[in-house]
């Protein structure tokens, strides 16, 4: 049957990386992607390095395999007509240029529908496309700043920090391939496209879920309490003889689980750790008792007590752990393809279909005659085209 996506083509004017990474994982469901660089320089994180990977960027590597690259000038009227040949008999147009930047070259949503009303067009911005900062620069750390994130991780009484991976990119991103997929789905009963507008500072607000909920309920934000949980004790890193270990005890049976594993059954009739309200509200007595019974021994030890007593436990891993975990590598989560430089793949898995084999990241403008062949540009014309 193949990829849920085969056959479906997607013009993507993204760069950075939630744009990139929204059009791969439609890449990974099977999407054609044809990726429209600015020539000489392309996509900015081409740039960001090191390391390089055979004149690669890693970072460019992680955000765009399965695409073709072609290299256009927005700004010439045979670039603007090469992009509205591709809308032709396409079916999504993602781009996170600055709002109103399309419009201004005769490409925006109102334009190209005309060229083809099924057209799903998505435009992923730092503010929207609407509003008063609409055109305010912005990248990851604009929007976990704002979100109120930022200012609710890490440990009291020291500076904000940002979190390892980019979240507000990684929720867009998110965001706009749900959104993409709704609209494809609509289509199939209406027949036309639609205008999706995704923020990084939305998408990255929404995730706020229970730290919003609990400042409606009090007025007040939740202090900043570094792997604990503000609503489920015990629900953190420990520190054991070696290494730290994560404990998730999310209800009272498993406490019970817990303190058997632990061999500190005397806990269980403490009247003030008997339910999980009473251990939040004293977690300052039971934390440093656990603490200190950790840290007997190693974390193999406890992790295998804790796993037989079916509690949630886990090593605090580095990636060098994550690549050789067997539980991953069983998965086919990381994968050695494209002159044996590893790739993580999709974590989305089809009973009809085998997992994407699509890891290929293009050179700047590798697929450019390609494209504008499929397209019946004449040899003269790809010329002209290519070297504007």
């Amino acid at each position: 049957m193949g990829l849920p996506l085969k056959g479906v083509r997607v013009v993507d004017l993204t760069k950075d990386f939630a744009g990139p990474f929204c059009t791969m994982m439609l890449s990974d469901l099977g999407a054609v992607i044809v990726k429209v660089e600015k020539p000489g320089s392309g996509d900015e994180t081409r740039t960001w390095g090191p390391p390089f990977v055979h004149g690669q960027s890693y970072y460019f590597l992680s955000l765009n395999r399965g695409k073709k690259s072609l290299c256009l000038d927005l700004k010439t009227r045979e670039g603007q007509q090469v992009i509205r040949r591709l809308v032709v008999d396409s079916d999504i147009f993602v781009e996170s240029l600055r709002p109103g930047a399309l419009k201004s070259l005769g490409l925006g949503y109102p334009s190209l529908r005309r060229v083809n009303k099924a057209l799903v067009y998505c435009s992923i911005s730092g503010f929207g496309q609407t509003g008063p900062d609409r055109n305010r620069s912005s990248y990851d750390l604009v929007a976990l700043a704002m979100s109120g994130i930022m200012s609710s991780t890490g440990e009291r009484g020291r500076p904000p920090i940002r979190i390892s991976v980019p979240v507000a990119d990684i929720a867009a991103g998110h965001y706009a391939t749900q959104a993409i997929l709704a609209a494809l789905a609509k289509r199939l009963v209406t027949g036309t496209g639609d205008y999706l507008d995704i923020s990084l500072l939305d998408s990255t607000v929404s995730w706020l879920t229970y730290n919003a909920a609990y400042f409606f309920a009090t007025g007040k934000q939740q202090e900043r309490m570094g792997s604990a949980h503000p609503s489920i004790v015990p629900y953190q890193a420990f520190r054991c003889r070696d290494k730290y270990l994560v404990v998730a005890v999310g209800n009272d049976s498993q406490w019970k689980s817990f303190c058997e594993a632990l061999g500190i059954r005397r806990l269980l009739e403490d009247p003030r750790f008997r339910t999980n309200p009473l251990r939040v509200r004293n977690r300052n007595l039971l934390i440093p008792t656990l603490s200190s019974t950790l840290k007997r021994e190693k974390a193999a030890h406890w992790q295998s007590l804790l796993v037989k007593h079916n509690v949630a436990v886990a090593p605090v891993y580095g990636i060098a752990d994550v690549m050789k975990d067997p539980h991953l590598k069983s998965r086919g989560v990381i994968v050695m393809r494209g002159r044996d430089f590893p790739q993580l793949i999709s974590p989305m898995r089809f009973s009809s279909s085998p997992p994407s084999k699509s890891s290929h990241v293009p050179r700047l403008g590798e697929n450019g005659v390609e494209i504008l062949k499929r397209l019946s540009y004449s040899n003269k014309m790809i010329h002209r085209i290519l070297l504007k």
